[in-house]
């Protein structure tokens, strides 16, 4: 819980069911078709979303200055399955007991710099809430996330 009361574990976790929701809508060909990220498939998005949810999960354990956490999935044959476990094993980190309070090594921003976990839980939701987004525009589906989840009151 942040100094003005927003729950940002919860924020994420929202964010992140809406992703699995809209992934979960993808079939056959949709893998294949371009999305907002220049030069990125579906299958490239998910794959690389899949990444950060494994390397924000080791981050949230201590691990993650481990660089193998943050590579993208090479078996990427049932994109949402992958998907799918990479977002259990994020949301399960997230629910740890004081996770906000630790302290996450993120290696792709300020050179592996250490962040406080309320401020990294921060930087993955906005990048679910913008990565779901890239989901839905790509199959052409509405997003789905409440009010307060798109503003919520920032300290």
């Amino acid at each position: 819980m942040t100094s003005t009361g927003v729950d940002i574990v919860e924020l994420d976790r929202i964010a992140v069911y809406e992703s699995l929701r809209l992934v979960g809508l993808a079939r056959g060909t949709d893998w294949e078709r371009d999305t907002p990220c220049a030069g990125w498939t579906l299958r490239r998005l998910v794959a690389h979303m899949a990444a950060q949810h494994h390397g924000f999960a080791a981050a949230a354990r201590g691990a993650g200055h481990e660089t193998a956490y943050w590579r993208e999935p090479q078996d990427m044959s049932d994109p949402e399955r992958t998907y799918r476990g990479a977002a259990t094993a994020v949301l399960a980190a997230f629910a740890e007991p004081g996770v906000t309070g630790g302290e996450f090594v993120l290696p792709e921003i300020r050179d592996g710099g250490a962040f406080p976990g309320g401020m990294a839980l921060g930087f993955h939701f906005v990048d679910y809430v913008v990565h779901a987004w890239d989901v839905a525009a790509t199959l052409g589906v509405g997003l789905e996330l409440p009010d307060h989840v798109l503003g919520p009151p920032w300290p």
